[in-house]
């Protein structure tokens, strides 16, 4: 069964600075590349690229070099639904 609609994309603020070495996504499938964007804290878009990385085990995502996050910030991770 397709789904009608399937979210291809996670939004993370935070309220306070942070130091993100790993985060963790419900749903992709280990082996899933993934996108981190910078976000717009005023708009909440998408800005530029911070990093790639790829879903491991249990939904884990970790990062190549953890992302410094301020108050108030936060990041997109966009899935790449393409790769199989």
């Amino acid at each position: 069964m397709t789904p009608i609609y399937h979210e291809t994309h996670f939004t993370f603020r935070f309220g306070d600075d942070r130091i993100i070495p790993r985060f963790h996504l419900e749903g992709p499938a280990v082996g899933q590349p993934v996108s981190v964007f910078t976000l717009d804290p005023d708009s909440g878009d998408r800005l530029g690229l911070l990093t790639t990385a790829v879903v491991g085990e249990g939904g884990w995502v970790d990062l190549p070099q953890p992302i410094i996050v301020r108050a108030g910030g936060g990041f997109v991770v966009e899935v790449d639904d393409t790769a199989d």
